[in-house]
C-alpha cells in the first residue's frame, strides 16, 4: 500500500482571506515503511506572510522570493500525491489550502478527488489521536512525546521536519494494527498452505441432546413457570 506524509506552512491560517502555502512537502511510505522518496518545495506566496505565522514557521517574505510559484510545481506535486492514501495531521487545513491552490491553476476539484486523484483518499490522524487519547493534548509536539518520537529538532514548524515527524507518529499509533493485520495475514497463510478453503472445510463435531436430557430440560422449565405462562412456554 502506498501512503504519503504531508505537511504544508502558509502565510496565515485563513484560506478564505487569501492566505498562500509558503511550504509543501511529502514523504512516501510503501506497506508502511519509508521509501526515501519525497517532495519538498519552498513557494512564493507573491503576498505577504503575517506576523503570527512567520512566528511559526520563520520564512519571510525575503527567503520566498526567489522561489517558484505555486503553478510552476502543482503538476509535480499533484504526480507525486495521486495514487496515495494521504496522511494529514488536521487534514481541513491543509486540504483546503491545496483545493485553493490547485484550483488557482487550473486543476479542478473533480480531478483532484475522483478515484485516484491527488486528493481522492486522506486520512486524518488528529481525529484519530482524539479517540485514542481523549482529553489529552493532540498537537505533533505531544504526540512525538507521548510515543517517544524525536522532535529535538522541532524549534520552528517546518513542513518536511513535520512529514517525517507525522510518519513516525502515526506508525506508532497504528502498530497495534499493524501487528493484528499480520496475524490475520499469517493465519491465512497458513490455512491456504494447509489446503484450508475456510469453514466448509472443517470437520466440526455436532453433539446433539438425548431425549432423556430433552426431558430433563422440559422438567426443568416446567418447574420454573408460576402462575402465568413463562415466555419460553408460550407458542
Amino acid at each position: 500500500m502506498r501512503q504519503v506524509v504531508l505537511d504544508t506552512e502558509t502565510t496565515g491560517l485563513e484560506v478564505t482571506q487569501g492566505h498562500r502555502i509558503v511550504e509543501v512537502a511529502a514523504v512516501e511510505m510503501i506497506d508502511r515503511r519509508l521509501s526515501g522518496r519525497h517532495f519538498h518545495q519552498y513557494v512564493d506566496p507573491q503576498r505577504a506572510v503575517d506576523e503570527g505565522a512567520l512566528r511559526v514557521h520563520g520564512l519571510d517574505e525575503a527567503f520566498l522570493a526567489d522561489k517558484p510559484v505555486f503553478g510552476d510545481i502543482a503538476a509535480e506535486l499533484a504526480d507525486f500525491l495521486c495514487g496515495a492514501q494521504l496522511i494529514i495531521h488536521n487534514a481541513p487545513f491543509d486540504t483546503a489550502f491545496l483545493f485553493a491552490e490547485f484550483e488557482r491553476v487550473g486543476f479542478p476539484r473533480s480531478r483532484l478527488t475522483d478515484a485516484g486523484g491527488a486528493l481522492a483518499d486522506v486520512l486524518d490522524t488528529l481525529p484519530m489521536a482524539r479517540e485514542l487519547h481523549p482529553g489529552k493534548r493532540n498537537s505533533l509536539d505531544a504526540l512525538s512525546e507521548r510515543y517517544g518520537v524525536d522532535n529535538s529538532g522541532r524549534s520552528l514548524h517546518g513542513a518536511l521536519l513535520d512529514a517525517e515527524l507525522l510518519a513516525e507518529v502515526y506508525l506508532a499509533m497504528t502498530r497495534g494494527q499493524e501487528s493484528l493485520m499480520a496475524l490475520l495475514a499469517a493465519e491465512e497463510a497458513a490455512g491456504l498452505a494447509a489446503g484450508d478453503s475456510g469453514l466448509a472445510a472443517l470437520d466440526l463435531v455436532v453433539v446433539r441432546a438425548s431425549d432423556a436430557e430433552l426431558a430433563a430440560h422440559d422438567a426443568l422449565l416446567a418447574g420454573m413457570a408460576g402462575k402465568q405462562p413463562a415466555l419460553w412456554a408460550q407458542p
